[in-house]
């Protein structure tokens, strides 16, 4: 293998595919990113098995050739390199990434024992990566990072009709989104891992078109491709609750604020929370307290003006749980539902949201001691 390839393109395609792939392998030909010169075009492509990851990018094929080698160091080197091009030369048991004043060698893994990556399955729908990219983050802000309950380290995708809804829950706080996509065949209802779903709405930013694929059975799999990119994961099996009858019950209170000035607030009472992270807001005439307190670093309070409709009522939150939720919304205006002490509080947006986006955000109040 002989190839000349633009440094800043594979440093980001080497880079975003090391953050699909996992880190946790103890295989290190699972931990290897395949890398294909061809006459047409050089390709990076990796696989832990459960997730994959394939790219083409613009390169000088000077002799083809594939091989495997380390993923995180060939990504981490490729990122500290200044110069517009490196040349990627096999020498022996190596891969030489080579400069104009540098030589950085790679070992070569045992190509043969690497599962290859398998193509996508077949096309469910299309989405606007520009949505896809604004709708992901909140939603996956609310999963959970307790792999020991597997169903909540996930992202229910379901299709329901022309609308693509997304949920999500850590069992503190359920955040579910509805965007516009174009369905190609059959329905959609799979539990994808949130990582997996995160990383690749980061990489779709400013892209056109994002097809969503699935295939059913004992292998279901699920892919994401757009321009010469393609992420492919397993699906978790675990069952996920039904949103719909969290959102029901009449809110006590409704607070009508921009989330903004509201989150802000937040984020200055929060260094005053408490051993418990405990943010009270308290609504009064007009106005909204936010208050915490700490034994050891002393008490805060700060006065939002709000609209107000329903009875004046008191509830705590946990700081950072409620400034994710807040800040989901941007420089949007709100509106704050507050509900039983042992129901969630639900956030809307007043008004539509770019991209035909809906978002809604339920926040488990914390229950007095």
């Amino acid at each position: 293998m002989d190839v000349t390839v633009p440094t800043a393109e594979l440093a980001e395609t080497a880079g975003n595919a090391v953050r699909v792939l996992s880190g946790r392998v103890v295989d290190p030909v699972l931990s290897g990113l395949l890398i294909s010169a061809e006459s047409d075009g050089f390709v990076l492509a990796g696989t832990d098995r459960e997730r994959s990851f394939h790219a083409r990018c613009p390169g000088v094929t000077r002799r083809g050739g594939r091989v495997l080698v380390p993923g995180r160091p060939f990504a981490e080197t490729l990122r500290a390199l200044a110069e517009p091009e490196v040349r990627l030369a096999v020498e022996g048991a190596r891969l030489a990434v080579r400069t104009a004043g540098g030589r950085f060698a790679l070992p070569l893994l045992d190509i043969d024992f690497h599962p290859g990556v398998d193509e996508p399955p077949q096309v469910v729908g299309t989405v606007a990566g520009s949505v896809l990219a604004a709708a992901v983050p909140p939603v996956a802000a609310a999963a959970s990072s307790d792999e020991t309950v597997p169903a909540f380290t996930g992202i229910r995708v379901r299709s329901e009709g022309e609308r693509l809804v997304l949920v999500a829950t850590d069992r503190y706080r359920l955040a579910v989104c509805s965007l516009p996509w174009e369905p190609r065949r059959g329905g959609l209802d799979v539990l994808v891992p949130a990582a997996v779903l995160a990383e690749t709405a980061r990489q779709v930013r400013g892209t056109s078109r994002v097809s969503l694929h699935h295939t059913a059975g004992d292998a279901e799999r699920v892919a994401l491709t757009w321009l010469e990119s393609t992420v492919t994961s397993g699906v978790l099996a675990s069952p996920f609750p039904d949103e719909a009858k969290f959102f029901s019950a009449e809110a006590e209170c409704s607070v009508t604020v921009r989330a903004d000035v509201l989150a802000a607030s937040v984020r200055r009472v929060a260094p005053y929370a408490g051993p418990y992270s405990s943010i009270t807001l308290e609504v009064g005439d007009g106005e909204v307290w936010v208050r915490g307190s700490d034994p050891s670093t002393g008490e805060a309070e700060e006065r939002v003006e709000v609209g107000i409709c329903g009875e004046r009522v008191s509830r705590a939150y946990r700081a950072t749980y409620l400034a994710e939720a807040l800040n989901a919304y941007g420089e949007a205006t709100i509106r704050f539902g507050m509900r039983g002490i042992r129901q969630g509080s639900i956030i809307t947006a007043v008004d539509a949201r770019p991209g035909g986006i809906e978002l809604r955000y339920l926040v488990m109040p914390l229950v007095p001691r």
